[in-house]
């Protein structure tokens, strides 16, 4: 059996790296006393995985990560065994069992919803949303390997409004053919509003979707 959890990585630890993160859970779940599994070979290392990374600035409300388990363990002891062993600032949601076929969270994951609190030049980042959506493309400078590359993200924006606390909600592609991320879409969305640059944001993912934009947690 594998356990979906999905957990929350409060704003408190939103400079915590991926990797740090990881130490954090592998911990924590050795803490727990769960039946976790190992891999083979000569240096046995806990395997869990993530759906997606949370970049470094960013929290989230509703991570998804995958633990295989051995033998017999329902749903709530891994709940109430994990969340014994977690600190305060990454609390377990929820749990839900799964088969070892069932597919990786990573594999059926197609988006992500942002909720961005905008700390500067509000006003005018708000008010270019419209325009920048009627565009029929919208042409961001993506980082690569080889540099910088130009790129269409306007097909990766599923939807960008404002949110009546003046917020910017986004839903962006995030797999594994496209992804466009928070700061490409700000960036290209600033420079759209004319401003010198980038405005300072405070970002939560807060939800992240498969298929038909259904919850991953619930796939």
């Amino acid at each position: 059996m594998k356990a979906w959890i999905t957990f929350e990585k409060k704003p408190r630890l939103r400079h915590i790296g991926h990797l740090d993160l990881m130490r954090a859970m592998q911990r924590a779940l050795r803490k727990s006393d769960l039946p976790i599994c190992f891999s083979k070979g000569f240096n046995p290392h806990l395997q869990l995985t993530f759906a997606a990374p949370l970049s470094v600035g960013m929290y989230g409300l509703r991570e998804v990560m995958e633990v295989p388990l051995e033998g017999d363990v329902t749903a709530e002891e891994v709940m109430d065994k994990l969340s014994r062993a977690l600190p305060p600032e990454l609390p377990c949601v929820s749990v839900r069992m799964v088969d070892d076929k069932h597919p990786a969270p990573m594999a059926l994951l197609r988006a992500a919803d942002f909720d961005i609190e905008l700390l500067e030049n509000a006003d005018a980042m708000r008010a270019a949303v419209p325009g920048f959506l009627a565009q029929s493309e919208i042409i961001a400078l993506r980082k690569t390997k080889k540099g910088e590359a130009p790129c269409d993200i306007r097909p990766m924006i599923y939807n960008l409004l404002v949110t009546p606390e003046g917020h910017l909600r986004a839903v962006l592609a995030l797999c594994e053919t496209a992804t466009c991320k928070p700061d490409l879409l700000l960036q290209a969305l600033s420079d759209y509003a004319g401003l010198p640059e980038k405005p300072r944001t405070l970002i939560a993912r807060t939800q992240l979707y498969g298929k038909q934009f259904a919850p991953l947690e619930t796939l």
